[in-house]
């Protein structure tokens, strides 16, 4: 006799199971049992790595799910409260590939059809899907033991008589449970009298949801988080003991001695059970082909041949030989249908206008992919190689990632689900995990321990880029304060100890951004389904569906092909004809201006390190900035400076056998792609490409003991496959060691060209544009960021500096979206809160149709029709959209009511026909009502500016800070904007920190006191500048100094530290605040912009590690401006130069921090 858990929980039941995977098979392995089921409630989320990972371990993976069953009596498809509020459970194991289908159904069926609180089936579906599965009766939310606890024995056992007829023989069992509850008992003695009664077989479950016993605080603190509730509220839903954990067999057996067959039960049913997964078995779907074609294979030859002759019209020798060796290949894989599906979706967008990307990933590296108009990056003319993106000699799916513009990359999605079956298309799920600091949020919450002491524990979790997935148990190690705090007070050791256990569990589920699945079959009848919002998602991540061998593609929406569109379309429309093909791809002017660091809204190069890059590499060809992209990463930072210098300096350029000259000398010498590393074993040491790319991809697996079997196989070569060595190719044996160790040292972190070039296609695209069609790319960068208020400041900022003024909306000029106006830009109607784009595209047909309106009576006759409203009205005006028809804005504010119901009372006379005879028909135009005006000055500059900002978020024809710009410079405020976009990364902050002291510069939009607990006030202060908008806090002492400042529209001039609670915006506790016309008059007058600047940093020691990275940093600055750096163990200071760039500073600031560096 063995014991088999048939009832079992896992990490995938969300906040509620705490079995995870990995733990439950060496737990189930510890305690000597073979076999082990997953059920978690209502999902099948975890069923393959559930079952990889028994596998693993020896143990028998039984596939199965607690499903949630509609009310006896009630359909799936009701929805009325009172009747389906409560589903039922029951479990259902599958017992062979039949039963895994007809379980993928119903669960996919229970999200598709019936969810109403909880995803549902019924006994309609389940008699159309019981064939091969095994049915439990379930817990006490199951249907049996609620009749039985409600007094209805007759009923719970014509159920169960209708449940064993309808699995059949041996396949419904009743389930018997004992965790020491007293209603599990009542119904454990009822179903042993049905049991008795019928005969229907019996088995004894656990319902685990955590491993061990004492795990059971740890999973009682996931149910508080799932809630919202904290342990100690005595209203909240909890498990009634801490018996649901893994028993052993002797613990199980035990429950009901009197019934052994219980237990003989369970291994019974685990030999049934007898579900595989088929991994690496490609199951791609077919292409359907177009009318008059019956022959796949002919059409895919018939295709690349055109597009051959398309693309190289001048047939270059060795081209055509190329491409018939990736036709070859890719037949011999079977990919042929592949290609032709993603041609056909790619050709719809293309043919519909719709912007693609000119490539992504190793797929433009296929002669194949640019013949078929997939890629359009010439893989001949980069150097690319087709075994990058499809190996002969390691038979992986390929992997083509499209980019599509990102307004219409769901037409795509919709073309592909209407050609193939909405049943046949899918998107993919993604599981949100709880990482460090959110998971001590969560259980400190769920333990009601103070905010201000969780919120002071998790600030010492390290953040910043390079922690983004660092671990509770990583932080202990690298932080000082949080290991003090942990092993000093009892309580905090509680709290991550509760933490690190739920650390990386999944929290929900949403839709993989970008991730789209394509079957031969319905999807369901290959992984299950469920819905997230509108999308219909698989319930299998994206790695486990090419495990499967089922076609994912990434339907990628990138902004910048957006931004690149609407500025065709703008140039065009003053150039006729005008393509992006049109664009030069070696124009100085744009590299120019890249080396000179004016990379603000370039694709790829807006931040501060590659601005860097930028201005110390000076690139002069597309080929330099795939390479800027390449090396921009952790790792190959490190050889820029190398990179650099040789650039500079052909004569630094040394090769270490001229085989390597035609190799590297795209890259000044040094090895930064994955491709050279490619052609290096293919050119020195006879390999072949696909032999190749194996070694690339051990290297940069870090596969030891492979490496060094290659390292023998590339010096001295290998007969048996064919590889001839360095020696044989005249190449000595130490200079073979050295390109080896060389070869070893970057291939870690080389680069796959084929993206980088694609990607630096699109990067000299965007700067192209913004070099030589700078109002209209200005625009569209605009129109693209309008939800980001600092992106648009910063962009709006970036135009100042252009020499192009942002024109206020207008309503005879604007369009929907920011356009061109002459020499400058026109702020885009769109971008005027409360106004929907219908009303929008209204308003500029009406435009087009009748002429521009004439007045501002003219606008609300004619619109009136149009859904104008009073709000929408009061919005046009208040931003200043009637400014040119010459009525001050207070004026129409006071008179366009009345003008408004005038209208309408005509229209309502016209329909009735009460015009007189002699005042016209009802079907004739009428002409506007008269606007009556009254005589009241129009607003201050102030107010006209709030208003602006009140309804476009943004100050237009002015700022109040511009008065103050000077002063602002000489005290050093820092950004808002800086400051907010910094913490909002996705890594956390690189250059501002929590408690960093900073200096703001603003005017007051709102203010508002409180009374403290202490008795004492403080006031709620909203500060902004012309980036963004913070809030300060402002205590007691302060308040009391500056009281008389803290109103709305005085500019103030404010110190403090940056203060970041929980995962609010940064605030700003404010210790001083003056006016800044108090400080204006005490300044000195600004000096000339001329005198050379110094820059001064401060650093603990030479010994201190940022120093080499800041020697690193410094190599991309070169320049003769001085540089003081001030070593602070001895006091002394070293001399440089360098190129104080603002990019330099923002590098030194992410390094030192602002207040270590300083620029005068």
């Amino acid at each position: 006799m063995s014991f088999v858990h048939l009832h079992v929980h896992t990490e995938f039941s969300l906040l509620d199971g705490a079995c995870r995977i990995p733990g439950l098979v060496k737990r189930v392995k510890e305690l000597g049992q073979t076999a082990v089921a997953i059920t978690d409630h209502g999902v099948m989320y975890g069923a393959v790595d559930f079952y990889k990972a028994a596998k693993a371990e020896g143990i028998k993976p039984i596939i199965g799910c607690e499903v949630y069953v509609a009310p006896q009596g009630r359909r799936r498809t009701d929805r009325i409260h009172e009747y389906d509020a409560e589903s039922r459970h029951l479990v259902l194991l599958c017992e062979n590939e039949t039963g895994y289908r007809n379980l993928c159904r119903l669960v996919s069926s229970a999200f598709l059809e019936g969810f109403y609180i909880k995803p549902r089936i019924d006994q309609e579906l389940l008699r159309q899907h019981s064939e091969g599965l095994i049915a439990l009766s379930a817990c006490l939310a199951g249907e049996i033991p609620r009749l039985i606890l409600g007094s209805n024995y007759e009923g719970a056992k014509q159920y169960a008589l209708e449940m064993a007829e309808l699995f059949g023989p041996d396949r419904f069992y009743l389930e018997i449970q004992d965790h020491g509850i007293p209603d599990q008992r009542e119904a454990a003695r009822g179903i042993l009298r049905l049991h008795q009664e019928t005969g229907i077989p019996l088995v004894v479950t656990n319902d685990a949801h955590y491993l061990t016993r004492e795990d059971a605080v740890m999973q009682d603190t996931l149910m508080c988080i799932q809630m919202g509730k904290t342990v100690d509220d005595p209203g909240r839903m909890k498990f009634e003991t801490q018996e649901f954990y893994i028993k052993s067999e002797s613990e199980m057996a035990a429950l009901f001695p009197d019934y052994p067959e219980a237990v003989e039960n369970t291994e019974k049913i685990a030999d049934m059970c007898q579900v595989e997964f088929q991994f690496g078995v490609h199951h791609l779907p077919e292409f359907k082909l177009p009318a008059g074609y019956s022959d796949g294979d002919a059409y895919f030859q018939k295709l690349c041949e055109e597009g051959f002759r398309r693309r190289y019209p001048h047939r270059p020798e060795g081209y055509l030989d190329r491409l018939n060796y990736e036709m070859e290949i890719i037949r011999q894989m079977g990919f042929v249908d592949y290609f032709l599906i993603v041609s056909d979706f790619i050709g719809f967008a293309k043919g519909r206008g719709i912007p693609v990307g000119p490539g992504r990933g190793s797929a433009a590296g296929s002669m194949v992919a640019y013949c078929l108009d997939i890629t359009d990056v010439d893989p001949m003319k980069y150097s690319l190689y087709f075994e990058r993106f499809l190996n002969p000699e390691r038979v992986t799916m390929p992997d083509i990632d499209i980019d599509f513009c990102i307004r219409r990359r769901q037409e795509v999605i919709e073309y592909v689900q209407d050609k193939y079956g909405y049943d046949h298309v899918a998107q993919i799920v993604t599981f949100g995990t709880m990482a460090a600091r959110g998971a001590i949020r969560d259980v400190g919450r769920a333990l009601n321990v103070p905010y201000a002491d969780v919120d002071a524990i998790a600030k010492q979790v390290p953040s910043g880029p390079n922690n983004i997935h660092i671990t509770l148990d990583e932080s202990l190690k690298l932080s000082k304060p949080l290991r003090e705090l942990y092993e000093g007070d009892e309580q905090v050791k509680a709290l991550i100890d509760t933490a690190r256990s739920i650390e990386g569990m999944p929290r929900h589920a949403s839709t993989h951004a970008a991730g789209v699945v394509i079957t031969r079959l319905p999807v369901v009848d290959y992984v299950p389904l469920a819905k997230n919002d509108e999308s219909v998602v698989t319930q299998y991540v994206m790695t486990t569906l090419e495990e499967l061998g089922l076609l994912k593609m990434d339907f990628l929406g990138l902004r910048n092909l957006t931004i690149l569109d609407d500025t065709v379309k703008m140039v065009a429309a003053r150039e006729p004809g005008f393509t992006l093909r049109d664009i030069p791809d070696n124009d100085p002017e744009v590299f120019q201006m890249l080396s000179d660091g004016r990379t603000s809204g370039v694709f790829q190069m807006e931040s501060a390190g590659m601005t860097g890059v930028c201005v110390g590499l000076k690139p002069q060809n597309i080929e330099d900035i795939t390479a800027i992209i390449a090396l921009y990463r952790p790792g190959p930072m490190d050889s820029i400076p190398r990179f650099i210098a040789c650039k500079q300096n052909p004569d630094k350029v040394k090769y270490k056998h001229p085989l390597l000259e035609p190799i590297l000398s795209v890259t000044y010498g040094c090895i930064v792609y994955q491709e050279q590393v490619i052609e290096i074993f293919r050119k020195l040491a006879g390999y072949t490409l696909g032999q190749a790319d194996m070694v690339r991809r051990a290297i940069s697996k870090k596969k030891k003991a492979q490496i060094e079997r290659e390292r023998k196989s590339f010096i001295y070569g290998d007969a048996e496959r064919g590889i001839s060595g360095c020696i044989a190719n005249g190449i000595s044996e130490q200079t073979a060691e050295d390109i080896y160790d060389e070869i070893y040292d970057f291939a870690n972190y080389a680069f796959n060209k084929a993206h980088a070039v694609s990607y630096a296609i699109v990067a000299y695209q965007t700067a192209w544009f913004k070099c030589h069609r700078t109002r209209e790319y200005m625009a569209a960068l605009l129109t693209s960021v309008l939800d980001y208020s600092e992106k648009v400041a910063e962009y709006i900022a970036e135009c100042r500096d252009c020499g192009i003024h942002l024109l206020p909306p207008d309503i005879n000029e604007s369009e929907a979206d920011f356009t061109v106006s002459g020499e400058h830009i026109r702020f885009g109607l769109v971008a005027v809160k409360n106004i929907g784009r219908g009303f929008i595209q209204a308003v500029v047909r009406q435009r087009q149709q009748d002429g521009d309106f004439t007045s501002f009576q003219d606008f609300c006759q004619r619109m009136f029709d149009a859904e104008l409203n009073k709000r929408v009205l009061e919005n046009l005006i208040r931003c200043g959209a009637f400014d040119s028809m010459g009525i001050y804005r207070s004026r129409l504010l006071e008179a366009y009511e009345q003008l408004v119901d005038s209208i309408a009372q005509n229209k309502r006379k016209n329909l009735a026909g009460q015009f007189d005879l002699f005042g016209g028909g009802g079907d004739q135009t009428q002409s506007a009502p008269e606007l009556q005006v009254k005589n009241i000055p129009e607003f201050t500059r102030h107010e006209l500016m709030t208003m602006e900002k009140e309804t476009t978020g943004l100050y237009l024809t002015g700022h109040p800070m511009d008065e103050y710009r000077d002063v602002v410079k000489q005290c050093k405020a820092a950004s808002m904007g800086a400051i907010l976009s910094d913490f909002a990364q996705e890594g956390g902050p690189a250059i501002y920190h929590d408690e960093q002291r900073v200096t703001l510069a603003g005017v007051i939009t709102a203010s508002r006191t409180k009374t403290t607990r202490n008795n004492s006030l403080m006031a709620y202060v909203t500060l902004e500048d012309d980036t963004a908008s913070m809030e300060m806090l402002v205590f007691a002492r302060v308040l009391g100094e500056a009281g008389p400042y803290l109103k709305e529209g005085v500019a103030v001039l404010a110190e403090g530290r940056i203060s970041v609670r929980d995962e609010k915006a940064p605030q700003l506790m404010c210790d001083r605040v003056r006016p800044l016309d108090q400080v204006k008059g005490n300044l000195p007058p600004v000096e000339g912009e001329e005198r050379a600047k110094k820059l001064y940093i401060r650093i603990p020691s030479l010994d201190d590690p940022r120093w080499e990275r800041i020697k690193l940093v410094l190599t991309m600055f070169p320049g003769t401006e001085q540089m003081v750096v001030k070593c602070e163990d001895t006091g002394k200071r070293l001399g440089t130069v360098c190129l104080v760039h603002p990019a330099l500073i923002q590098e030194l600031n992410e390094l030192l921090g602002a207040e270590n560096v300083v620029v005068r």
